[in-house]
This record gives structure tokens, C-alpha cells and sequence, in this order.
């Protein structure tokens, strides 16, 4: 495994690759790997020549009450995990290689953002684009894996391929789950034990919405309603969300049809969990 740093000798590297005709398969993280990024690293190494791998902790994804500085880094065991998993090139910028200077031009994200976790978070996805955007430039992938544990910015991800023209297909890999159904999260550590038995009710609860809607059910609210009263049932946890939109779009609907997400987000004592599935709704 290559491990790199600089934007020049990756731009290099990659295009060395292309001259090759080697197709390149791109997993973006903000580091501290877990199984998780594995599944995407695995995923990237079976459809592709070469695997990229970036760790870059990055400071305009941050807003103001997010502390950037406590953000968990652990760059040897990150290596370790990446040359298990079969990665070629591990690309590791520092902040000062990837912003030498003030930016004169943003992407700003204006759709798709304004929902879900997006709502609490103003500017996130704007630095998460332009973070992106700089990635994509210097990798020249084939192809960009992301995880659909958070499917928001798999969306938001889907608009900015389209709609800047990069030549990259986008690869969504299904969340990673326990035995019991919990979505693997870092946070998970900080359930209480009472908290880890309820935990698994978030995705017990979309099962149940998705089986109600493969019975006929078309009514987002009435959808809602059903997962509240699970979550309510079944966990101590303050419900932060319960919602039904297309998807990719994130738009809502009167009546259910087409590829929808149902996403939720459940605050614990030290811990916010979130989960969702997206689902294919025929018309009745």
C-alpha cells in the first residue's frame, strides 16, 4: 500500500493509473476506520483495479458547536485496517495541504439538505461538497463508495455527480448491522447497557413501517405515527425525527410511491442514533 500526502503526487499517481486503462474505486472518510468503511474498502476492491482510500478530517463540514480538534484520529491503526481491507493508495492530507489559502469559490448545496440531519446542521453539506468536490479532481476515480447509513449525504453526493459532470458512478453500500439489527456506529459505545437492549428497536421499527407499506399502506403520516408509537413503546431515547420523502430528492409526498427513505434519528442519554431504509413503493 501507497501512502501519500501531497495533491501532486496523488494527481501523478492516478493519472499514471488512467495511462494504464486501470479502473479506480474511491472511499472518502474522515478516518478512524470501522467495519463499516471496511464494507465500503471491500466493495471498492471487488469492482476495481486499483482502491483509494482518503483520510482527511475536514474543517468546513464543522459548524460551530462541533469541536473539529476532539474529532477521533488514530492514523496507525487507520493504515493497519486500510492494507487489511486491500487498499492501494491511502491519501492523507493535511489540512494546510488541502486549503493552502482562503477559497475563492464554495459549492454551496441548495437542495436536499434542509431535512433530516441536514436541518440541525447549517453549512454542513456545503463543506462536505466542496470537500468532495477538491477529492474528486485530484483521485479521477471510476467509481466513489458511500455508505447508506447516512443516505442524506449519499443524495447530496448523487446531486453533486449529476450535477457538475463528474464521470464517476456513484456506489451506495448497504448499512453494516449487528447481529440484532443496530446500525454499527462509533457512538454505539456510549449506549447505556439498558440503552443497547433498546437500541435495536430503530430498526425494528422501520421493518414494521415497511412491512405495513408492502400491506397497502400509502399515508406518510399514518407511517410516522406507526414508528413514533414503536419507539415510544419500545425505547427511553427522545425521538429527534421521524420521516418519509422520495429518494434520492428528499422531497415529501401526500401519498406514498416510487423510491422513498424512511429515516430516524433517537437521542439517548450520551449518544444520537440514526437509521433508516429506502424501500421501492409501487402505486396501488
Amino acid at each position: 500500500m501507497k501512502m501519500m500526502t501531497t495533491i501532486e503526487e496523488m494527481q501523478q499517481t492516478m493519472q499514471a493509473y488512467h495511462k494504464q486503462g486501470k479502473t479506480i474505486g474511491f472511499v472518502p472518510t474522515m478516518g478512524y476506520l470501522h467495519e463499516g468503511h471496511v464494507a465500503l474498502m471491500e466493495a471498492a476492491r471487488k469492482e476495481n483495479d486499483i482502491v483509494v482510500l482518503s483520510i482527511f478530517v475536514n474543517p468546513l463540514q464543522f459548524g460551530p458547536n462541533e469541536d473539529f480538534d476532539r474529532y477521533p484520529r488514530d492514523i496507525a491503526r487507520d493504515e493497519t485496517i486500510a492494507k487489511e481491507a486491500g487498499v492501494d493508495v491511502l491519501f492523507y492530507p493535511s489540512v494546510a495541504e488541502m486549503y493552502p489559502r482562503p477559497l475563492s469559490v464554495k459549492v454551496t448545496v441548495t437542495e436536499r439538505v434542509n431535512v433530516l440531519c441536514g436541518k440541525s446542521r447549517p453549512g454542513h453539506f456545503d463543506g462536505v461538497a466542496t470537500v468532495l468536490t477538491k477529492l474528486f479532481h485530484i483521485v479521477m476515480p471510476t467509481r466513489a463508495y458511500f455508505g447508506m447509513k447516512d443516505a442524506q449525504q449519499v443524495a447530496v453526493v448523487d446531486g453533486l455527480i449529476r450535477d457538475f459532470h463528474f464521470p464517476i458512478e456513484l456506489v451506495p453500500v448497504p448499512t453494516v448491522r449487528e447481529a440484532d439489527g443496530l446500525a454499527k456506529s462509533s457512538r454505539n459505545v456510549y449506549l447505556s447497557e439498558k440503552e443497547r437492549q433498546e437500541a435495536p428497536a430503530l430498526y425494528a421499527a422501520l421493518q414494521k413501517a415497511k412491512a405495513a407499506i408492502e400491506n397497502g399502506l400509502r399515508d406518510p403520516q399514518a407511517v410516522r405515527a406507526l414508528i413514533e408509537d414503536y419507539l415510544m413503546t419500545h425505547t427511553s431515547g427522545a425521538i429527534d425525527y421521524v420521516d418519509v420523502y422520495s429518494y434520492p430528492e428528499l422531497k415529501p409526498l401526500d401519498t406514498l410511491g416510487g423510491t422513498i427513505i424512511i429515516a430516524i434519528a433517537v437521542r439517548f442519554t450520551n449518544a444520537r442514533l440514526i437509521d433508516n431504509i429506502t424501500m421501492d413503493v409501487p402505486s396501488l
